[in-house]
């Protein structure tokens, strides 16, 4: 077995009497998208924020290419090359894609002077953006637009295309198709089967079932802060088996 790109050991996470998660282990290989699957308050969107770098864990460790590394902040996780994309998709609608995509890490220059008197490289971060854009295949209406002009579809594909530009290791969604019809939702798992087959590691947090048989290699189940599943290559003759895990059912 190569060695995951992620790992999740043993991990508990306190919120003061509340028992979030319970010796959670998980584990996460380049070119596969494992779906993390539970009922509201399983404690899926806990370990993603553990793994993102809002939450630190109060026991368990978590390692990078079999290393262990300590993610106390979002900055350090998305340093480490994890990044993640939430619901609310964290886009500022008055700015561009190209905008969006450098926010907080605008590329700059000259390098040697110091990088509150440097001259932003306004031109090479609309170029990359653009480039990256086109290889995931999104169509805009206009790169130059705010992204409050574009559709939920649109936007959606825009944060995960951010997402995809400083990922070296694992992209998390979550629940990348929600509230989104079902046009735009087959643009975004088109988007997430081309960031597997590039080799990234992705973690797909979603509720809908058909979602996990046609994307995910491997499925793990949480229930109430506990891991209390997994299944290799989910399909249709198999899918009632997750369903049970989640619902706790026999």
């Amino acid at each position: 077995m190569k060695t995951p790109v992620l790992e999740v050991r043993d991990a508990h996470m306190r919120f003061g009497a509340v028992h979030a998660l319970k010796g959670v282990s998980l584990q996460a290989h380049r070119g596969e998208v494992l779906a993390l699957l539970g009922d509201n308050g399983a404690g899926k969107s806990t370990l993603i924020k553990c793994i993102s770098g809002v939450h630190t864990l109060t026991e368990g460790d978590i390692l990078l290419d079999g290393k262990k590394i300590a993610l106390r902040t979002p900055s350090a996780a998305r340093s480490a090359g994890v990044e993640t994309v939430y619901q609310d998709l964290a886009l500022f609608d008055n700015l561009t894609p190209a905008q969006n995509f450098y926010c907080g890490r605008e590329l700059s220059f000259p390098r040697w002077l110091p990088r509150g008197m440097r001259f932003l490289a306004t031109r090479r971060m609309d170029r990359e953006a653009a480039s990256v854009i086109d290889r995931l295949k999104v169509n805009l209406p206009r790169f130059d637009a705010p992204v409050a002009l574009m559709s939920g579809g649109q936007r959606q594909a825009i944060a995960v295309a951010r997402a995809t530009v400083f990922a070296r290791k694992v992209v998390i969604l979550d629940e990348p198709t929600a509230a989104l019809g079902l046009r735009e939702s087959r643009k975004v798992l088109d988007l997430v089967a081309q960031l597997r087959d590039e080799g990234n590691a992705v973690i797909l947090i979603t509720h809908n079932m058909e979602h996990v048989v046609e994307l995910a290699d491997r499925a793990v189940v949480l229930r109430q802060g506990n891991k209390v599943g997994e299944l290799t290559n989910p399909t249709r003759s198999n899918q009632q088996e997750l369903v049970s895990m989640i619902v706790g059912a026999e």
